[in-house]
């Protein structure tokens, strides 16, 4: 797919981090694109900031998330690009810990499924929304119809101690990487999706603020390049994904060569 203003984007969390560095390269390519984000103030400030359209939206909820793809195709027309980036942690800890008293306590049930409907269920909702109105679409010369990334985590498959929820989170969205890729197979719509490592995104940054010696332990800890990866380059391998019609059904990682140890 050649990126270029005849294209319509939506991206899901494009108000920092990993979603405006993606929103940045496309609208560098003359893309169109929507900012569907949670936060009003920073989704407003990217969208002026950028010059795409902003749609506040909880990605958890259904019918705020259609009308959000409404708003934005009334303004930019149907989308053939999604990259889905909303997503966070709605808590950590042990599946079962044991307090200093000797209480046992067991996983707050409602944080977890919380952090599942968050980033798993909210990115499987955005798809399906996204892939109807990609379906009622010519394809493109190459034969697209769509292409949509996702975004998953090392902690998919490396998932430190305290980190069940997530974990699960994002390995959700790994497994069902290529089952979607193949329901949508027909239809000229592919679906990929990165896994990226320890990348400098506002929480990282605000992690360094408070434990500067901790981040920079972090940061060395990765193999080569010894640092945090760049928002920059996610957007890259995002639009790559894009641009590179034979790329279907993968999960890449992205992260210097880092596994990540138990804690």
């Amino acid at each position: 797919m050649q990126l270029d203003s005849s294209i319509s984007a939506v991206v899901t969390g494009g108000a920092s981090g990993l979603g405006l560095a993606t929103v940045k390269a496309l609208r560098e390519r003359g893309v169109n694109v929507a900012i569907l984000d949670f936060n009003a103030e920073t989704g407003a400030k990217a969208a002026e900031e950028t010059g795409a359209v902003f749609c506040q939206v909880d990605v958890t909820d259904d019918v705020q998330a259609v009308a959000a793809f409404e708003k934005a195709r009334a303004a930019n027309g149907q989308e053939r690009v999604l990259v889905c980036c909303a997503g966070g942690a709605a808590g950590a800890g042990k599946t079962v810990s044991r307090k200093k008293t000797g209480e046992i306590v067991r996983y707050d049930m409602e944080a977890f499924e919380k952090t599942l409907r968050m980033n798993t269920v909210g990115t499987f909702r955005c798809i399906t929304i996204s892939a109807a109105g990609m379906m009622t679409l010519d394809p493109l010369p190459d034969g697209d119809r769509g292409a949509m990334i996702n975004t998953a985590s090392a902690a998919a498959v490396e998932g430190q101690i305290g980190q069940v929820a997530y974990s699960a989170a994002k390995a959700g969205i790994v497994g069902m990487t290529l089952t979607i890729a193949r329901d949508l197979s027909q239809e000229g719509i592919r679906v990929n999706t990165i896994m990226p490592g320890t990348m400098s995104t506002p929480p990282m940054q605000r992690f360094a603020q408070f434990n500067p010696t901790g981040a920079e332990a972090l940061a060395k800890s990765v193999p080569f390049p010894a640092r945090m990866g760049y928002p920059s380059e996610f957007a890259h391998m995002a639009l790559a994904m894009v641009e590179n019609g034979y790329m279907n059904g993968e999960t890449v990682r992205l992260d210097g060569a880092i596994r990540m140890p138990p804690r």
